[in-house]
């Protein structure tokens, strides 16, 4: 079965060269596809050359500052494209431990849509400030309760979607980003009626970079989960 890891980037030349090499060589069979926002710092430059020697890196190079959700679309259409049967989405910044990809690609044989939970079984997050990890819970709680989505933690972004969710879910239609846009793409497959698992994972702030998060983000996951619940009602999902 093929594999395509997606990781967006925006200034994340330090860590893709450490993440890059230690997916490839901790997992044979999987491919990396770097979608990049034209980082000032050269991170697509340094992918462009590393993919001359190794056919397994992948990139797709956009011309500004888009989104994290458009860069994920991105690259799901590419992995239909490509006729991969798995995608993993996760970040750069090595918050997302790569060794759960084991995990990951064991449990996708037996479920449509794998999610990494922080919140699971209790708060496996590390050094977050409690002000952030207050607001990624209450967000959660908050998701739960107006999508009646049976997801712990709703706004995580290590998934792993099996090639017929993607096919199934309206990719043109998908314009959210930040948390929104990891709770729409789970409220569609779950609607859908695919088959969803939550494994649990320990999330650690970057060391390297900025943080994304945005009050914009925020405010836009807010009404996200209304919009969605709407649109269910009156049967305009996807």
């Amino acid at each position: 079965m093929k594999t395509l890891v997606i990781i967006p980037t925006y200034n994340e030349l330090h860590n893709v060269k450490k993440l890059l090499p230690d997916i490839l060589s901790s997992f044979p069979s999987v491919d990396v596809l770097v979608v990049d926002d034209n980082s000032p710092d050269g991170t697509a430059g340094w992918v462009k050359e590393a993919a001359k020697s190794i056919s397994r890196i992948k990139i797709i190079e956009r011309e500004g500052k888009m989104g994290l959700g458009t860069a994920y679309v991105a690259g799901f259409k590419y992995m239909l494209a490509n006729d991969y049967d798995y995608a993993i989405q996760m970040d750069a910044d090595y918050s997302h431990d790569p060794q759960e990809i084991e995990n990951f690609l064991d449990s996708i044989k037996r479920y449509d849509l794998v999610i990494g939970s922080r919140y699971i079984f209790g708060v496996r997050v590390i050094n977050w400030p409690i002000g952030r990890l207050i607001l990624s819970y209450c967000a959660n709680l908050y998701s739960r309760i107006i999508t009646s989505m049976p997801i712990k933690d709703g706004t995580g972004g290590f998934k792993c979607f099996r090639k017929e969710v993607l096919s199934a879910i309206n990719l043109d239609k998908i314009h959210s980003n930040g948390y929104s846009f990891q709770i729409e793409m789970n409220y569609k497959a779950y609607k859908l009626g695919f088959n969803i698992l939550e494994i649990p994972i320990t999330f650690v702030d970057r060391v390297e970079g900025t943080s994304k998060m945005s009050k914009k983000i925020v405010v836009e996951a807010i009404f996200m989960v209304w919009k969605l619940r709407l649109k269910s009602i009156f049967g305009k999902l996807n």
